[in-house]
């Protein structure tokens, strides 16, 4: 059975993140949406329902029987074991909105549906960018139990520190750490296939370290937090999920955070996520075009792939970054940093597409990944179009 992961109506609300992917390939936990299901439902026939200029890195369903899926939700026993018995022409809503269907995508329509059931119980939705940060210890542990579930973690190395119940740690083989504390009375931890965790780490649950990602010597890490694989961390963060191949590698602060992919934090990059007043983080809101107020009191920085920040890089609360953009001049960049910004404030000229290839292609390199002509496409439309 082909699962076709639809953005449904979440799209534009998860920006600037989608801007590069569909809402499936976004990271939070230890796994993406799109992982979480196919582990979930033991199925790896997978396409995306998604914006036209992402189809083709991302393939459009073929014209078959299909279990249509919104993906950004936990879902409970009970409604998973609802998704698999779904019949043709069957749907689930929660809250007013379908979140599953059996259908056949020759001919999509949702006319198709001939009966639909209403979800009783109360499911973790994440319907914007915070709440990725937000529910990421509800992810972890969803993800946790899932993937260690049968299974034996690797023994902790006798050279660490550790409180908490061993039953909430897990180490993937081929992992290492040595002369670090780790701490899981506050939520689980779980250090991904061949990850390291170097000397003097403190770690503070609940964690997610993902394959070949590493917390670089004296880091100090408060979770909830997720780091995606191929990325580096160091310095100080708390409750943030980098998606992967990015680096916060060195000294500064960064809080209540979602970075994307292929991004680059300088030395001593500071992300405030708590504004002097203490008042609520207003956050820019691509659909409205306007910023929102997010209800959160710690709120810090929302950036998308391939974005870089210089050494010494001031970060207000609530700020957003688009993709692509080079933020690199003196004194706090504003609130909303553009697509492609060459500098990082309002007016500055754009970063050339050219360019910005080329620093994607080196940057790519070296993790050994290609970047390939459907990604130089998606950024050239998102160059042209935002």
């Amino acid at each position: 059975m082909q699962l076709v992961f639809s953005d449904a109506q979440y799209w534009e609300d998860f920006l600037p993140l989608t801007f590069t992917r569909p809402v499936a390939e976004m990271r939070c936990g230890i796994l993406t949406f799109s992982e979480r299901w196919q582990k979930i439902l033991e199925n790896t026939e997978i396409s995306f329902f998604t914006e036209a200029y992402l189809q083709k890195k991302f393939p459009e369903p073929e014209k078959k029987e299909s279990l249509f899926l919104v993906t950004n939700f936990l879902p409970t026993e009970n409604v998973i074991q609802q998704i698999k018995d779904l019949k043709h022409g069957e749907a689930l809503v929660y809250e007013d909105e379908l979140i599953a269907a059996k259908i056949n995508m020759d001919g999509f329509s949702l006319h198709q549906i001939e009966k639909m059931t209403d979800i009783k119980e109360e499911l973790v939705f994440f319907k914007k960018p915070t709440d990725l940060f937000t529910y990421n210890q509800k992810a972890i542990d969803f993800d946790f139990d899932m993937l260690t579930k049968g299974r034996t973690s690797k023994e902790l190395s006798s050279t660490n520190g550790f409180l908490g119940d061993k039953k909430d740690l897990f180490i993937e083989e081929g992992a290492q750490i040595e002369f670090s504390t780790l701490n899981t009375k506050t939520g689980k931890i779980y250090i991904g296939k061949n990850a390291e965790v170097m000397e003097g780490c403190n770690l503070r649950g609940p964690i997610a370290l993902c394959e070949e990602s590493k917390f670089n010597l004296g880091a100090k890490i408060y979770g909830a937090t997720t780091v995606g694989p191929y990325s580096k961390v160091g310095g100080e963060v708390s409750n943030i999920i980098i998606f992967g191949y990015s680096n916060k590698g060195h000294d500064g602060f960064v809080g209540n955070s979602v970075i994307g992919e292929w991004c680059n934090l300088g030395a001593d990059t500071n992300s405030s996520n708590l504004k002097n007043n203490y008042g609520n983080v207003k956050l820019w809101n691509y659909r409205t075009k306007a910023f929102q107020d997010t209800g959160l009191q710690f709120a810090g920085l929302i950036m998308g792939d391939h974005s870089k920040t210089a050494i010494n890089t001031q970060l207000n609360t609530g700020t957003v970054i688009g993709v692509a953009s080079n933020i690199f001049k003196e004194g706090f960049p504003p609130n909303l940093i553009e697509n492609f910004s060459w500098g990082g404030f309002k007016d500055d000229e754009k970063f050339k597409l050219d360019k910005a290839y080329e620093v994607a292609e080196r940057v790519m390199a070296r993790r050994k990944v290609d970047l390939k002509d459907e990604d130089k496409a998606i950024l050239k439309h998102i160059f042209d179009t935002y």
